[in-house]
């Protein structure tokens, strides 16, 4: 079974190292912009059934409004990734997630809180409480959740 994910979120909030780290176990400090869509692939196995996720990752924009529709469509499952160090890659959450939804509403969508390694835990959970939704705290750079992320999206998928 073959689905797409995107990957969705402002520049520099970390969606191509989530990707670089689930996909080739790698993290670097170096940061490349990515340019249109990069794509990349890997199989899971869900409770016996193999999973090839075809992974979209989208370049950052200030608004979702400003992404492409045609990278959006198609899509069977979304992950909109914010920085936790940076407030202004989640002030405005609510309304990208709404855009999303109105495009490609059938899609499950995670929301990751990425670079969890760079504030202290109770930080966090005054953050993560702070929404009134389901979010998934992660750290590409140490591994952290990145696994169970794409594992979680790939069971609403199926």
């Amino acid at each position: 079974m073959t689905k797409k994910v995107i990957l969705l979120g402002k520049f520099g909030v970390g969606k191509t190292s989530l990707i670089s780290q689930f996909v080739h176990n790698k993290f670097s400090e170096q940061y490349l912009t990515t340019i249109g869509v990069k794509i990349d692939k890997k199989v899971i196995n869900i409770d016996g059934t193999e999973l090839s996720m075809i992974i979209w990752d989208i370049a950052g924009e200030s608004s979702q409004a400003k992404v492409p529709d045609n990278y959006k469509l198609g899509s069977h499952g979304v992950f909109f990734v914010f920085d936790v160090t940076r407030p202004s890659t989640y002030e405005h959450m609510q309304s990208e997630l709404e855009l999303i939804r109105a495009l490609i509403p059938d899609a499950p969508i995670k929301i990751l809180a990425n670079k969890a390694d760079l504030i202290a835990s109770e930080n966090l959970n005054d953050l993560t409480s702070s929404f009134d939704q389901d979010i998934l705290l992660c750290s590409a750079k140490t591994g952290q959740n990145v696994e169970e992320a794409f594992y979680q999206l790939g069971l609403k998928m199926l």
